[in-house]
């Protein structure tokens, strides 16, 4: 019999602010945290609203001794690391992290039962390192010369410059920090990152490799860079937030009208431990891992055709057969939702395909609105958002009106009996992942 696993700590780095409370707060509430860019100047871009996490600093996420090593952290290896340090308060867990440097106290697990696997996405250089260098390879002519860029101009960016952009870096710095010694792995899927993640951590779990997995996702559109990316990959749409000062105004998930969507940072870690030595601890539990699924899409969802998106709607079906559950024994839907149409209504096609009549009266939880898409940040949130669902019982409030084929009038949060709740989400690239967690006190 494969082991339980379940969900004992949940790490949130968010625009809502640090710490899963912040995040659960801000979508009961109805608030949405996307606001006017101020990272960058946006001007030049038709969306000028973005999700910005403020009030952050790795550096009081990190022991004292490694406070250099942030240096060489770009914005999407702190989010990660924050939310890492979150997730192990939360837990109760007592790693190397946690512990005072001369302390001979021991750790709760030993390192080699410790995993760690962290979705992340093609992280955004710098402007400000990339143009320095750019700038002692012009030629004549001023323009950038491509040949006195390989020979010398590359050779001006600053040291270490390669260890601050490799996407392994967000599971590696957290692996260290904490003394993960167990299997260990990056998934760079997107959108899809962070939930394919935690699929992978709950085999791992379950096959007895490790005890405990830090698992989930970050990333960090908020640069000039990562926004021209967004742009060009269709997923902030092409009506921009026009005169609107707030999500909430221009975000809509599942309208067939919506044609905004909008960039974002964060991310969030979860604790998954194996049921049994969660019970020993004695730590309360937000949710079980009942099952996982994935599926890979043959066409880009975002071309606009109507089409369901099939490898969604596979990795849907997937997780229920994994769980052992049908699609009337589902509460919840936690949906990706950009607010941009011909993305969210292929989405919806897939979760109408797999439920049918009932999509329309499951309440249908996004994130877009209150704090935007943060891309490879993205599942993982979601998964969090599911989880806090289970753990409270409730649903949060929905920002805007969504597709007629789902349930997803506006409306205030709501408590509801919740014994199981559905986290999907599609990508980028087509790949898609889904999972169900269910209430802990359910056999």
């Amino acid at each position: 019999m494969a082991r339980s696993v379940v969900i004992t700590g949940l790490g949130v780095v968010s625009p809502f602010g640090a710490g899963a409370a912040a995040f659960w707060q801000g979508l009961v509430e109805g608030k949405s945290a996307v606001v006017p860019i101020t990272r960058f100047d946006p001007s030049g871009f038709a969306c000028r609203l973005g999700g910005e996490v403020t009030g952050f600093s790795a550096k009081d996420s990190v022991p004292k001794h490694y406070r250099k090593a942030v240096k060489v952290m770009a914005r999407d290896i702190e989010l990660a690391v924050g939310a890492a340090k979150e997730a192990c308060e939360d837990a109760k867990l007592v790693t190397r992290g946690t512990l005072a440097e001369d302390s001979t106290d021991p750790t709760t697990y030993p390192g080699a039962r410790m995993g760690c696997h962290i979705g992340a996405g093609l992280i955004s250089a710098e402007s400000d390192e990339l143009t320095a260098a750019f700038a002692t390879a012009r030629g004549e002519d001023g323009a950038v010369d491509l040949s006195a860029w390989g020979s010398r101009g590359m050779e001006n960016l600053t040291p270490l410059w390669m260890l601050k952009y490799l996407p392994n870096m967000l599971a590696c710095h957290v692996t260290i920090i904490h003394g993960c010694e167990g299997p260990s792995n990056t998934i760079t899927c997107a959108e899809a990152s962070g939930l394919l993640s935690v699929a992978e951590s709950a085999r791992v779990i379950e096959r007895g490799a490790a005890d405990i997995c830090f698992s989930g996702s970050a990333e960090s559109k908020l640069s000039l860079m990562g926004m021209v990316r967004t742009q060009y990959a269709g997923r902030l749409g092409t009506a921009g937030t026009g005169e609107a000062t707030s999500g909430g105004q221009c975000v809509k998930a599942f309208d067939p009208a919506g044609a905004c969507g909008a960039p974002a940072e964060g991310g969030a870690i979860l604790i998954l431990e194996e049921a049994a030595s969660a019970a020993r601890r004695g730590v309360p539990v937000y949710a079980r891992i009942s099952g996982t699924g994935a599926g890979h899409s043959a066409r880009r969802p975002y071309e606009g055709d109507g089409q369901p998106d099939l490898g969604l709607q596979a990795a849907i079906e997937n997780a229920l057969d994994d769980a052992g559950l049908t699609p009337a024994d589902i509460d919840a839907l936690v949906l990706m939702g950009t607010g941009v149409a011909g993305i969210d209504l292929a989405e919806a096609g897939a979760v109408s395909a797999v439920f049918g009549a009932k999509a329309a009266t499951l309440p249908v939880v996004t994130l877009g609105a209150a704090i935007g898409n943060t891309m490879a940040g993205n599942a993982s949130l979601l998964a969090a958002a599911g989880a806090l669902c289970v753990r409270h019982q409730r649903v949060p409030a929905r920002l805007n009106a969504g597709s007629p084929v789902l349930a997803g009038a506006k409306g205030d949060s709501a408590a509801m009996k919740i014994k199981h709740v559905l986290v999907a989400t599609s990508s980028l690239g087509g790949q898609n992942a889904a999972a169900v967690l269910s209430d802990p006190g359910l056999q």
